[in-house]
């Protein structure tokens, strides 16, 4: 199972019916990524929630943001590399997504980062996937 894939649809569809927020299992990955859309403008907030001391009973609340007409910040998602083909790229050949107004998500040696953080970083690395 594709956790990330999972997550990114789930934001999309969550967005497009008009849910205010939605919640994932924790993980390392998803909060880090969570915490990038947050940080984009894509989400308005993430929250760690612990309903006991057991990992198990970890999860992630994010809050999901939309525009002043109402219309959703998610539009569109895809997912660029899989867990059956891996896409890596090197800084010199990263992409842009919609000339600028989409999202790119790395995973990089620094961190994960937006395809502009990554040029400004130097650093390339696997393309998770891209958004609009």
């Amino acid at each position: 199972m594709d956790h990330i894939a999972n997550f990114i649809v789930s934001l999309k569809n969550a967005n497009v019916v008009g849910k205010e927020k939605i919640f994932f299992p924790y993980s390392i990955m998803i909060s880090n990524i969570a915490n990038l859309l947050k940080k984009e403008g894509y989400v308005k907030a993430v929250h760690d929630i612990k309903k006991s001391e057991s990992p198990a009973d970890r999860f992630l609340e994010v809050v999901l943001n939309y525009s002043e007409s109402g219309t959703p910040k998610i539009r569109e998602v895809a997912r660029v590399s899989k867990s059956s083909q891996r896409y890596y790229t090197g800084v010199k050949t990263i992409q842009s997504h919609k000339n600028g107004k989409g999202l790119v998500v790395l995973t990089t040696p620094k961190g994960i980062l937006t395809d502009k953080e990554s040029r400004k970083e130097h650093v390339g690395g696997e393309v998770l996937f891209t958004m609009f």
